[in-house]
C-alpha cells in the first residue's frame, strides 16, 4: 500500500482517489460492529450510509479550505431524510461518528502530521455540529408540541371540535383515559410545566397545560402509572379524587382563586367542564370565604346571578326538578325553612306540624337531592335552585298560555 503523500495538495489529491475505499470500508466496519445498524430496516441503512459517505466527501472540502464550510453538519446531515433524526438517537450518530473517523485514521495513519491534526478537528467538530442538529429539532419539536397543546386547549376551551382533534392529542401523548376534569387558576410568574408535569404524572395523571394571558388552565385526566412513576407516587394515587389532585398541583398557580370543574365521562365532554370552571373562575371572587381549589359547582348561585346557563339549567336539573317530582311536601318544606331563616320552630308553625317532621323532611331532602339544607352554604344553593326553578315553572306555563 503506497504511503501518503506529504504535501497539502498532493493528500488532497490522494484522499480524493481513495474517498470511495473509505466509504466502502466505513459502511462494512459499520455493519461488524454497531449491531442496531445492521438490524435497521434497508432503507435507513441506506440512510445512514449517505451520512457516513456524505461525512468523508465534507472532510475532504473542508480539508482543502476550512473556511468555506460554516456549518459541517449541514454538509452532512443535510444528505439524509429528515425521519433520521427520529430513527437513531444521537449516542448512535456520535458511534457512526467515531467508526468512521476510526478508519479513515487507520487509513491515513502513515500520513502527515497536518493531515493527523486536520481529522481530530474535524472529528471534534462534525461531534459538535451532530449535537447542534439534533439540539435543534429537539427544540424544534418542542415549540411545535407547544404550540399543538396550546390549539387543544383552546378547542376544549371553545368547544370547537373537528374530526383532527384526536390526532392532535395522541401526537401530544396523552395518557389520560376515562373521567377527565378541567382546572382553572392563574399563571404564576415563573410557571415551572416540567414540575407540573411530574407532579401530575406521580399522582397517575395526565395534563394538557393552557396559558391564557392571566388564565393559567389545566386539563386533567387519570393515566396509568408507569413502574418508575409508582415508586414515587403518593400511595393511592390511582384511588385519587380529581380534588385530591389539583390540591396537589395548588403550588403551580399564582395567587388569587382556583376552579376544578365538573367531572365528565371523557376527553370529547371536557369542554363542559371547562365552560363550568371558566364561570366559575370569573365570579369565585364573590365567595368571600372560597376555599382554594374550589368546586365550579359550589359556586352555582354566583354563576347563575352572573347568567351562566349552564349553572341555571345546573340548578333546576340537579335540584328544584327532583324535589318537584319526588314531593311537592318536599318542596313546600325546604320553602319554608329558608325562607324562615332555617328556624326549625318557625319553619313548623307555619306548616303546622312539630319541629320533629321538618327535621324529619329535610333529612329526606338531603337523600333525594345530596344537599343539606342546615348549612349555611348549601342552604344558599337551594335557594338559588328554587328561584330559579319557580321562574323556569312560571316562564314554562306562560308560554304554554
Amino acid at each position: 500500500m503506497a504511503a501518503a503523500p506529504k504535501t497539502k495538495e498532493q493528500t488532497l489529491a490522494w484522499l480524493r482517489t481513495i474517498s470511495g475505499e473509505l466509504s466502502t470500508a466505513t459502511l462494512k466496519r459499520l455493519e461488524d460492529t454497531l449491531p442496531w445498524y445492521g438490524d435497521m430496516p434497508p432503507g435507513r441503512r441506506s440512510a445512514v450510509g449517505l451520512v457516513a459517505q456524505a461525512g468523508i466527501t465534507s472532510f475532504i472540502s473542508w480539508f482543502d479550505d476550512p473556511t468555506s464550510t460554516p456549518w459541517i453538519a449541514a454538509d452532512v446531515f443535510g444528505a439524509a431524510p429528515r425521519e433520521l433524526l427520529r430513527s437513531i438517537s444521537l449516542q448512535q450518530t456520535l458511534q457512526l461518528i467515531r467508526v468512521s473517523v476510526e478508519v479513515v485514521e487507520e487509513r491515513v495513519k502513515d500520513g502527515s502530521e497536518l493531515l493527523r491534526e486536520a481529522i481530530l478537528l474535524y472529528s471534534r467538530e462534525i461531534a459538535f455540529g451532530a449535537a447542534d442538529v439534533y439540539a435543534r429539532a429537539a427544540e424544534a419539536r418542542g415549540l411545535w408540541d407547544a404550540r399543538l397543546e396550546a390549539l387543544v386547549v383552546d378547542s376544549i376551551l371553545s368547544g370547537e371540535y373537528d374530526d383532527e382533534l384526536p390526532s392532535r392529542i395522541a401526537a401530544l401523548g396523552w395518557h389520560g383515559h376515562g373521567e377527565v376534569c378541567v382546572l382553572v387558576g392563574t399563571t404564576p410568574k415563573m410557571l415551572d410545566v416540567d414540575r407540573l408535569r411530574r407532579s401530575a404524572r406521580h399522582m397517575a395523571a395526565d395534563v394538557l397545560i393552557g396559558v391564557q394571558g392571566n388564565r393559567l388552565v389545566l386539563v386533567i385526566g387519570r393515566a396509568h402509572p408507569t413502574p418508575v412513576d409508582t415508586d414515587d407516587a403518593i400511595g393511592t394515587a390511582g384511588a385519587l379524587s380529581f380534588m385530591e389532585i389539583a390540591l396537589q398541583l395548588e403550588p403551580s398557580f399564582g395567587p388569587g382563586h382556583l376552579v376544578l370543574g365538573h367531572e365528565v365521562p371523557n376527553l370529547v365532554d371536557a369542554s363542559k367542564s371547562a365552560k363550568a370552571a371558566l364561570a366559575g373562575f370569573a365570579v369565585a371572587r364573590s365567595w368571600r370565604n372560597a376555599p382554594r381549589p374550589v368546586q365550579a359547582d359550589d359556586l352555582l348561585p354566583e354563576r347563575a346571578l352572573a347568567g351562566d346557563p349552564l349553572a341555571r339549567a345546573t340548578l333546576i336539573h340537579r335540584i328544584y326538578r327532583p324535589l318537584q317530582a319526588h314531593s311537592t311536601e318536599l318542596l313546600t318544606t325546604l320553602w319554608c325553612y329558608l325562607d324562615n331563616g332555617r328556624s326549625l320552630e318557625a319553619t313548623a308553625r307555619e306548616l303546622f306540624v312539630h319541629p320533629n317532621t321538618v327535621r324529619y323532611r329535610l333529612k329526606r331532602v338531603s337523600e333525594v337531592i345530596g344537599y343539606d339544607a342546615t348549612g349555611a352554604r348549601e342552604a344558599l344553593i337551594l335557594q338559588a335552585a328554587l328561584i330559579i326553578g319557580s321562574i323556569s315553572d312560571h316562564d314554562g306555563s306562560a308560554r304554554r298560555r
